[in-house]
């Protein structure tokens, strides 16, 4: 059982440091750190959320014919170097199968390529096996990398440390993804004015190009504006049609022309597109053209068309960075064990949860549909006797803005009664409201080692009866009682087992053992329920009977005698006669503490032994 706890808090204990890990890489992707930063960030995650496992992140290059190490902190430097620019065949297969969304490169695809046998005989070399291996693609499935996981034993590997490298390949991709490409966004363009004059004069300072193409001699007349984009001055670009889709990225010529088709044969009214484009130092900016034929002969081709060009680069990649943010934190949260959420309460004390995580349907047994629907129906599951705990704790919370914690137990229709531990963090709004952020986590199988070491501490191992500090407690217990209540009487008995040692050196320490059971079980069988039995020795008992005198004590005491006499310890063909001696004392108000009556039901217990053994004494008042 302890084993199974242990394993249950490490597997906690491991998605706490995993929701850390994936957080650090958040922000090194969120501040901008350098691409070797931040796929180090990632390996050493998966690092220590593997014991044994060691990860190389390797980048294909842009023609994909070599990957090159982007992360390997724990490898040795031979092997870095050595796998460092290694040719590849994965780029051919990726571009294959780049012009069907539906079809993805797999792992499968990496270990049939022709470069997989002289890599994995190259790691086998340096005393590693390869044991997973996970493409990273790009939002448009393109082939971005391979993510690599090694152990020094063959069978290291297993389905958990797989997945866990699935999981963080969104991760790679989105930090590969920003270094090497920025994103899409559109933006609306001004609409073409009816002169060419206007259009200059409002366009003029703004960031946005103006083009003008001559259909049929293939010219094409560009702003200084549009030239600035790209880093050109007036007379560093020509004006042929062919020159300039030279600069288009060669991914987004096809697009590019297609829709310019589209256009000239009137399929549609405006020619809008986004796509790369080269500039003067070799480098890459988004942009939005959009344009339209302004004249045609009479057979409906086109003759001219004028259009803008606005650079859209930085917008792109803010936004799609926020939209991977949003994505990933809440993928994140999802795969959470617990629940995460957002909790309002307005000045008029109406509540409601802003956000939840999926977590909340093992938590509380809802979906988060639900309790956006009807906050309120939380607190049918809270355990009737905590939630006044409940609703108390957030008050004070909400009022003193003071960080909310609280342990309550839930009753939940398919796991029963559970333990819950709430953390949050309050913050007052502008309208008066209070917001919480928070987590609310399954405490059960703590709760029931706190239960577990309670009984460790209080409860002798071999005869399941209090030991000596939970017994002793009992009797303080009991003289505040009889101090409190005028007339109340207890009798205390001090109990010995006769000739024990003999026993112990004739029939083994396991045979003494077993008689300690024994006479603990008849002993136990005899009391009432508001009395207390405990072991405060090692073959010595006590006995606190509450209400009685030393006459209704001495009648307990015989009994006990009698029973243990009628039925002596058998083991097998052994049968063992036990006697057992016994001292009582009253109790008196006077007395200063529970000690001084246990000491007096134990020199009863001497005379007791020294009269002969198997007898009764009872000490006087």
């Amino acid at each position: 059982m302890m084993l199974s706890t242990s394993h249950n808090s490490t597997d906690f204990s491991q998605d706490q440091r995993l929701l850390a890990a994936n957080n650090l890489t958040l922000a090194c992707i969120a501040r901008g750190a350098p691409l070797a930063q931040t796929l180090a960030c990632i390996v050493n995650g998966i690092e220590d959320q593997n014991p044994g496992i060691l990860v190389a992140i390797l980048l294909l290059d842009e023609d994909g014919s070599h990957l090159h190490l982007g992360a390997a902190p724990s490898l040795h430097q031979d092997y870095c170097r050595a796998i460092d620019g290694i040719a590849t065949d994965i780029g051919t297969r990726a571009r294959q199968l780049a012009t069907d969304a539906m079809v993805q490169i797999t792992t499968e695809d990496i270990e049939a390529s022709r470069f997989w046998p002289g890599f994995r005989d190259l790691t086998l070399r340096h005393g590693l096996h390869a044991c997973s291996t996970i493409p990273i693609r790009s939002a448009a499935n393109c082939v971005l990398g391979i993510l690599i996981a090694y152990s020094q034993k063959s069978d290291q590997a297993s389905d958990k440390h797989r997945q866990a490298i699935v999981d963080v390949t969104a991760l790679a991709s989105i930090a590969i993804e920003r270094d090497i490409a920025e994103a899409k966004i559109k933006k609306a363009e001004d609409t073409l004015h009816e002169s060419e004059t206007i259009m200059a004069l409002a366009i003029e300072g703004s960031g946005t190009g103006i083009w003008d193409r001559n259909v049929l001699t293939g010219e094409i007349h560009y702003s200084t504006g549009w030239k600035a984009i790209l880093g050109y001055t007036d007379s560093e670009i020509t004006n042929r049609i062919e020159d300039s889709y030279t600069r288009v990225h060669p991914d987004d010529l096809a697009f590019v022309q297609a829709t310019m088709q589209a256009h000239f044969d009137q399929k549609t009214e405006n020619y809008v597109v986004e796509h790369r484009i080269r500039c003067k130092d070799g480098s890459y900016k988004w942009i939005s053209s959009r344009g339209k034929v302004v004249s045609r002969d009479m057979e409906g081709k086109p003759l001219r068309m004028i259009g803008t060009t606005t650079d859209i680069t930085a917008m792109r990649a803010l936004s799609d960075r926020l939209q991977q943010s949003v994505e990933l934190i809440t993928s994140l949260t999802n795969e959470v064990p617990g629940l995460v959420y957002q909790y309002q309460l307005l000045p008029n004390g109406d509540a409601f949860f802003s956000y939840v995580s999926e977590g909340i349907k093992d938590i509380y047994e809802v979906t988060p549909e639900q309790v956006a629907a009807n906050a309120a129906l939380i607190h049918q599951i809270i355990h009737p006797n905590d939630f006044a705990n409940y609703c108390a704790s957030l008050d004070i919370s909400a009022a003193s803005l003071m960080p909310w914690h609280l342990e309550y137990r839930v009753m939940l229709p398919r796991q029963g009664l559970r333990w819950r531990q709430g953390d949050a963090r309050p913050r007052r709004l502008q309208d008066g409201s209070t917001l919480w952020h928070g987590f609310i986590t399954d405490i059960t199988e703590r709760k029931r080692i706190e239960i577990e070491l309670q009984e460790f501490a209080t409860i002798d191992f071999l005869t399941q009866l209090p030991n000596r500090r939970c017994f002793m407690t009992r009797m303080e217990e009991e003289l505040a009682r009889i101090q409190r209540v005028a007339g109340t009487r207890t009798a205390v008995l001090m109990c010995d087992l006769d000739h024990f040692k003999i026993i112990n050196d004739s029939y083994g320490h396991a045979i003494g053992d077993l008689v300690l059971k024994h006479f603990a079980t008849i002993l136990h069988d005899e009391l009432r329920k508001n009395d207390t039995v405990g072991r405060v020795g090692g073959e010595e008992f006590a006995v606190v009977l509450s209400g009685v005198g030393a006459a209704e004590a001495n009648v307990f005491a015989k009994r006990v005698q009698k029973q243990i006499a009628e039925t002596p310890f058998v083991e097998g063909d052994k049968t063992i006669p036990v006697t057992v001696s016994i001292g009582i004392a009253v109790m008196n108000a006077t007395d200063a503490s529970a000690d001084a009556c246990l000491s007096r039901s134990d020199m009863a217990l001497y005379r007791a032994k020294e009269s002969g053994r198997n007898r009764i004494e009872i000490a006087a008042d």
